[in-house]
């Protein structure tokens, strides 16, 4: 099939799918959709959303925009820093009411591809899914992942012993650091390390 033709068959189907939605009745029902967008354009599509609800006078259909973040701890250069980072690339959040004007307004946003959803209508996000997302993105303290346990050999990635190997004695996951027995000259040292600039070998 030719791009122009596969081009021309996408734009019948998004027809159809409009004019069937046009004849469903609007529920009034508020719900979380999935609308799917060009990974890297979240943000801006997220901002254009807003002003388009703005300029058109649909916050009364059209309620939040959200691009789900979490926090994460990461190192570079030996500093620990609290960045922020995308739950679901390429994806945003909509809490709206599903209408022809609402679906077609969402969906005529700039580098929005798509909503997630069965068949023509979107398929709204159960309840346990966004307090799932909220719960991620409220958490104040960042978490630590944990990839190994204790007698684990670990390998350091970053900081003054950078290349050492050593076996992993203590772990406290509550201030992420972990405890690391390295041999330097001859002799077993317990170095003190974060999580983040260890890994296991």
């Amino acid at each position: 099939m030719s791009q122009h033709s596969k081009e021309e068959k996408e734009i019948a189907e998004e027809e159809r799918a409009h004019e069937m939605l046009k004849t469903q009745k609007q529920t009034g029902d508020r719900g979380w959709y999935v609308i799917h967008t060009y990974s890297g354009y979240e943000e801006q599509v997220a901002e254009n959303l807003k002003q388009r609800v703005e300029s058109l006078g649909m916050e009364d259909k059209i309620f939040q925009v959200l691009v789900p973040k979490e926090k994460q701890i990461e190192i570079k250069n030996g500093h620990r820093r609290t960045i922020e980072k995308r739950i679901f690339p390429g994806y945003v959040l909509v809490e709206m009411i599903v209408t022809d004007d609402s679906w077609y307004i969402v969906r005529n946003t700039p580098n929005v591809t798509g909503f997630i959803g069965m068949k023509v209508r979107p398929t709204p996000m159960s309840k346990a899914e966004i307090e799932r997302i909220q719960k991620r993105m409220g958490v104040e303290e960042p978490k630590y992942k944990i990839e190994f346990n204790a007698g684990d050999l670990v390998r350091i990635n970053d900081g003054p012993l950078k290349g050492f190997e050593g076996k992993v004695t203590d772990i406290d996951e509550d201030r992420g650091k972990v405890k690391v027995s390295v041999s330097m000259f001859g002799r077993e040292t317990p170095v003190s390390l974060d999580f983040l600039q260890v890994k296991k070998v």
